[in-house]
């Protein structure tokens, strides 16, 4: 197929990360965590974000997600989100079939929820029959590309420690937000006081794996149990810590993430120009939205793949990824204008 804008998940698997997966793969190392690169991997992470951080890998975003929120709540309590949010979305009721909370789905001006919508659904403690509020889970970037700041992510945290709550992070493009940012991860995270975020890598480079980090210690006293209990345990672990190591030790994810975020940046000039083109959302990070007549994108779409992501309005997604090329995108943009010229 032509190169593919329907997903940063389309891509392969950068070649830095390939290497270390190669190198992992000399000698034997206990299994289940228990090696040589998942230690070294911890100790990255320790620096990063603080020694009080504790780390720990599963398989997938939807894992990552799931059992950092399951770790955060009893089923009694209430999971708040964007109505857009992954865990809502896309996430087939994963996160309230595992965790046994119920999701309550809030309205988001461009996938950001605000401190007002929040605190409409802090309500109800102590009262036995209503789903005890515990965590807020943020995107970040948001589903639509765009970003919250640092300052609404810490009156977001405030918000919810003032309530006894917890805040936690779906960070699956988190190294985009940070390029994007141009502030170290740890500068809209752990030191805002953020509770907990799933770390992202397969959509920036990585083969498999993404990362539960906890920031409030506590919150990951029983998580060993809880990730064994999910299947979400790899025996041989070293194989998704080399990546970790590969993707932080250097600031490799930050280079991957400037690419995609470029190139997207490139797309959107490349559209100025086409009437029939209306970028919708901002571009903050390596997603572009855009809509644009129906007929076209249908034809469109014969030769290069993408989503429609709102069918109402014909608005489609077109993401770049971190081995994303400038003449993938001249090629989609020629098409594009061929058809908007017959």
């Amino acid at each position: 197929m032509n190169h593919s804008f329907g997903s940063d998940n389309h891509s392969g698997v950068a070649p830095e990360i390939m290497k270390a997966i190669v190198n992992s793969n000399l000698d034997f190392q206990i299994a289940y965590g228990e090696d040589e690169f998942t230690a070294q991997a911890e100790k990255i992470f320790k620096r990063d974000f603080g020694p009080q951080t504790e780390v720990f890998f599963v398989f997938n975003g939807t894992g990552a997600n799931i059992l950092a929120l399951k770790a955060m709540t009893n089923s009694y309590n209430s999971i708040i989100c964007a109505v857009s949010a992954h865990i809502n979305a896309d996430e087939c009721g994963a996160p309230e079939k595992l965790t046994g909370c119920k999701l309550i789905a809030i309205p988001a001006t461009d996938g950001k929820v605000s401190v007002a919508d929040v605190e409409r659904e802090l309500r109800g403690f102590g009262f036995q029959h209503h789903s005890q509020p515990k965590v807020l889970s943020i995107s970040q970037p948001t589903e639509l590309g765009t970003l919250y700041t640092p300052a609404e992510i810490k009156a977001l945290t405030d918000l919810m420690h003032n309530h006894n709550c917890y805040i936690h992070i779906d960070g699956s493009r988190i190294s985009n937000a940070s390029e994007s940012l141009n502030l170290p991860i740890r500068e809209f995270t752990s030191d805002l006081g953020v509770d907990a975020i799933s770390f992202g890598g397969t959509k920036n480079g990585l083969l498999i794996g993404e990362a539960v980090v906890f920031f409030n210690r506590e919150l990951a006293n029983n998580f060993l149990y809880i990730r064994k209990q999910a299947a979400q345990l790899f025996s041989k672990n070293r194989f998704i810590a080399a990546q970790f190591i590969a993707y932080l030790e250097d600031g490799l994810n930050i280079r991957l993430a400037a690419h995609s975020n470029k190139m997207a940046k490139y797309l959107e000039s490349s559209l100025l120009g086409i009437p029939q083109v209306v970028v919708s959302r901002a571009v903050q990070t390596n997603a572009v939205f855009a809509i644009l007549p129906a007929d076209i994108s249908s034809k469109l779409r014969e030769r290069h793949y993408f989503y429609v992501w709102d069918e109402d309005l014909n608005e489609v997604r077109w993401m770049c990824s971190f081995n994303t090329k400038t003449e993938d995108i001249d090629l989609f943009i020629k098409d594009l204008k061929n058809l908007v010229l017959k």
